[in-house]
């Protein structure tokens, strides 16, 4: 353990007090918004043990293998949620919290990067190639993504098997993403960029194994609690379900590991930023949507389909092509982060009413 660092030591602290306190309030019958806070709390903090452990044994196998173990397994505490979501029947939510993550991803931690950095720097350039590449394949995702949606709402002759259809496109999606990983292990597109971590100690690949064992499956019995309390939560606080998967659920997943990406932009360090933040988007997009897609006609109480509401699919486009366009240029600036950051407040209001 002395190998860990201090922040390290602090956020396995708080995340295993958090989980055990989740624990407590869900056995004790607390009231389900405070126990939906601290569920979310240590959902949080264990999404970063898990990042953190899974790029300290990706280290051993190079910068690519850090990407595949990311899309692989690093969103393993949302992943969980989801599955949880799907056996209580909460389609909705699961749907929005994917679409959430995405929007969240390219439009607020992207803007909130831009903002920071922008403030402390000026305009921030960077190599826009990586990005580009990243922010393509993502807008190729989101348009195989809404295909269903598009054959319900035109009424062409697909319309009535969107079931089948979602199946399809998560297939297809899945093996587009198992043929960029021969690209990503040579340090392709889909490779997480690695920032240097200056004096920050190596884990023992033991340390990194077992911290990865502890967060995952504490994230198995947090998403549980989280899940249970989530239906009365909603009810509780007056919200719906699909600002609730759009906002909250999207957001506590992975907030942690968000932060590290606007740290890097106020640390002027634009290019990691970028391509960090935008590859958690084509992480949700490529893999772990049709991963769920597929889980929930096995797991789930009513199958989880791609048929979106026409309100998500144009926010889901709007953010995939601005995060194309935005980062094209190699530069941003504070002004267009604040865009970013407009433009994600719009779309949630807009579902606050569900």
């Amino acid at each position: 353990m002395a190998a860990l660092g201090r922040r390290e030591r602090v956020v396995l602290g708080v995340a295993l007090l958090a989980s055990v306190l989740a624990g407590v309030l869900d056995s004790v019958g607390a009231t389900a918004v405070l126990t939906f806070i601290v569920s979310a709390v240590a959902l949080a903090l264990l999404a970063s043990i898990v990042s953190d452990a899974t790029e300290q044994v990706g280290e051993r196998l190079g910068p690519g293998a850090t990407g595949v173990l990311q899309s692989a397994i690093g969103n393993l505490p949302e992943l969980f949620v989801a599955i949880f979501a799907l056996r209580a029947g909460l389609v909705t939510v699961v749907q929005t919290a994917l679409i959430g993550s995405i929007l969240a991803n390219s439009l607020l931690v992207l803007g909130l990067a831009f903002v920071v950095g922008g403030a402390r720097h000026g305009a921030q350039r960077f190599d826009s190639r990586q990005p580009r590449m990243i922010a393509t394949l993502t807008l190729l995702a989101v348009a195989a993504l809404v295909m269903p949606t598009l054959t319900s709402t035109l009424h062409t002759p697909a319309a009535g098997h969107e079931g089948q259809l979602s199946i399809v496109c998560a297939l297809l999606l899945l093996v587009i993403f198992a043929a960029s990983i021969p690209m990503a292990i040579r340090g392709g597109p889909t490779a997480v960029s690695s920032a240097p971590h200056g004096d920050r100690p190596a884990w023992p690949i033991w340390l990194a194994i077992v911290m990865l064992a502890v967060a995952g499956v504490g994230a198995a019995f947090v998403s549980d609690w989280f899940v249970a309390a989530l239906d009365p939560a909603i009810t509780a606080l007056g919200i719906s379900q699909a600002f609730a998967g759009l906002v909250i659920v999207a957001i506590a997943g992975n907030a942690v590991e968000n932060v590290v990406g606007i740290q890097l932009a106020a640390q002027n360090k634009a290019d990691y930023a970028v391509s960090v933040i935008l590859n958690s988007s084509l992480q949700v997009a490529l893999a772990l949507t049709p991963v769920l897609v597929l889980l929930s006609f096995v797991v789930g109480s009513a199958p989880l389909t791609l048929v979106l509401p026409p309100l998500l699919v144009v926010a889901l486009f709007l953010a995939a092509i601005l995060s194309a366009i935005i980062v094209f240029d190699g530069e941003s600036n504070w002004l267009e982060g604040l865009a970013l950051i407009g433009l994600y407040g719009i779309i949630a209001t807009s579902f606050w009413w569900g």
